[in-house]
Order: C-alpha cells, then structure tokens, then sequence
C-alpha cells in the first residue's frame, strides 16, 4: 500500500460521515442524505487531498469543518478538458442534449466522463473537468470508524 498522505489514520480503512458545501451554502453532497457513511483508505490518494489529510489525524466521534481551495480539491478548470468534434466522429451524438453526461473513451481504451456543454448541427462540444473543478468547497467530516485495512 502506497500512503500519499502521513497521519494516524494513514493506511487505515476508514468511515466517516460528511456534508459537502459551497460557498453559498448550497449542498453538493451529503452521506448524512443518504444515510450511507463513506468508507476508504485513508491517506492513499484515493480521495482529494484535503478531505484525506484531514481525516488522517482525526480520532473516532471528532467532528471538524475544513475549507478546500480548487487545489485541495477537484483542481482548476483546464481549459484543454473542452473539446469540440464532429457529431459524425461520436456514435449516438446526435441523440445528446446540453448537460448530458456520458462516457467516452480514450486512444488507450479508458473510458472517463464528460458532460455535453454545447451542440450545433454539426459539432458537440464536451468538458472533461469535474463539475467541481475551480470551486472552494467546504465540509464538515465525522469519523465514524478506523479499522486496519486489509492488505
């Protein structure tokens, strides 16, 4: 196991409960909504930096509120994610609609998700970014749980 971020909790399966914000107030995500608590490894990259390094020197019951710039979190928005193709060169394009998420998959054969920003008679446009990317974005995190991880 590869720990990205140092902490107690590094290397651990963790389970938290959490509300996501945004600077307005206005809530992006909450497994207290769902009533599904968040489980991961801590500390391994596999969430976005600032809610892993948060957690990882958290004790079990603690509750905190950490603020996320874009960096943090899901990055800047890059321009270079956009792109404008032919409908002709997407099978199914002419079926899409303006805020339609699908997957497409790259040279490589990785699939990765882009939601459909524009369309014209003979062009769609797609972003790749995260509908995230470029925002602050606030959470209030409760650790559930901290158990070794199994290898």
């Amino acid at each position: 196991m590869n720990i990205v971020y140092e902490g107690k909790n590094a290397g651990k399966k963790v389970r938290t409960h959490y509300r996501g914000t945004l600077n307005d107030g206005s809530v992006f995500d909450s497994s207290y909504d769902r009533n599904e608590p968040l489980e991961f490894i801590c500390g391994v990259g596999s969430m976005i930096e600032g809610f892993d390094k948060a957690v990882a020197n958290m004790e079990v019951g603690e509750k905190v509120s950490v603020h996320l710039m874009p960096e943090e979190a899901y990055g800047e928005r890059d321009e270079e994610l956009v792109m404008t193709v032919p409908i002709a060169q997407v099978p199914g394009a002419e079926e899409l609609e303006i805020g339609n998420q699908v997957l497409l998959t790259n040279p490589a054969g990785m699939q990765f998700p882009v939601t459909v920003v524009d369309k014209t008679e003979t062009d769609i446009t797609f972003d790749a970014n995260h509908e995230l990317a470029g925002q602050e974005l606030n959470f209030e995190i409760e650790l559930l749980s901290v158990e070794d991880a199994e290898e």
